[in-house]
């Protein structure tokens, strides 16, 4: 059965293997047959097409495992930031507002 895995190491760089596994590989047996350094998914999060999934969970045919880094800033803080950055009538409903229409729309 084939599978792909993804690991992203830095920001725009993308590491992908295409990997030929017997029936009933793990995620965990998957990540091996990279060749990859333990180090470099040791301790991260790991997913099946974007969802969490665990070291012992069975791939299925076409399964794409993705390896992610942690998150270096919350996404609500990093929002809130560029929002008050942007100022209220920059971001939101408000940017493209009609000539002569109600605030908001």
């Amino acid at each position: 059965m084939q599978v792909t895995v993804a690991h992203s190491p830095a920001p725009r760089q993308v590491k992908e293997v295409m990997l030929d596994l017997p029936e009933g590989a793990t995620v965990a047996e998957a990540l091996q047959a990279t060749g990859w350094p333990v180090q470099t998914w040791q301790g991260l999060d790991v997913g099946i097409w974007g969802r969490k999934a665990h070291l012992d969970t069975r791939l299925q045919p076409l399964d794409r495992v993705e390896v992610y880094r942690p998150l270096r800033v919350d996404p609500k803080v990093a929002r809130r930031e560029r929002f008050g950055r942007q100022g209220a009538r920059a971001a939101g409903l408000f940017a493209r507002r009609r000539p002569g229409g109600k605030p908001g729309y």
